[in-house]
């Protein structure tokens, strides 16, 4: 019979275990456990924001890059148009297209025109600033993407000079202000946004 007085001690303790192990369960679950986490659906739909809103400052640069090239060319042509009436002898042409570059190679320094500068304004208005780091640094402007403050003043120095010439334009002169021009250009478009 001592079997059975073994058993019936065995079937005590073991309910008294059970009991003891269920009782420290929740204490030893909550001092093991993780920390409560942010549902993994919900990760995943800020991160998608994320990318969003990463895809539109990256759009935002692609745009203003376009805006820049399509200045840059229109005053190649410019350029040109002036460098061909320079050899003709054609002082009213002349004319016409040195002030049109003047115009083109100021809004190089400004990012864009009127229009641009007004849109540029809105998102400045509603909090967003391209490049606020280097706003903070005095980098960029406020609200500019692209071009630098010392990119900026290169333009405007030089849009200056060829608006200058433009009663008695020289081609080597504004060939001169036309490398500083380009050679600015191409090191913001190498440097990206």
């Amino acid at each position: 019979m001592r079997t059975h007085g073994s058993r019936s001690l065995i079937v005590p303790a073991l309910l008294f275990a059970g009991f003891a192990v269920l009782c420290a369960g929740p204490a030893a679950a909550q001092s093991s456990a993780p920390s409560p986490a942010t549902p993994a659906e919900m990760v995943a739909t800020y991160q998608t924001l994320a990318d969003a809103i990463l895809a539109v400052k990256h759009t935002e640069a692609n745009l203003v890059r376009s805006i820049l090239s399509a200045t840059h060319a229109h005053a190649q042509v410019e350029l040109g148009r002036a460098q061909k009436a320079i050899k003709a002898g054609d002082a009213k042409a002349a004319q016409s297209a040195v002030e049109n570059l003047a115009a083109d190679v100021a809004q190089l320094g400004t990012e864009g025109d009127n229009a641009v500068a007004a849109v540029r304004k809105r998102l400045l208005e509603g909090g967003h600033h391209h490049n606020a780091a280097g706003e903070a640094k005095g980098i960029y402007d406020e609200g500019f993407v692209m071009v630098t403050r010392a990119a900026k003043q290169t333009f405007l120095d030089a849009s200056r000079a060829i608006g200058q010439m433009a009663r008695a334009p020289k081609e080597e002169s504004l060939n001169a202000e036309w490398t500083k021009v380009q050679s600015t250009f191409s090191g913001l478009m190498k440097k990206g946004g």
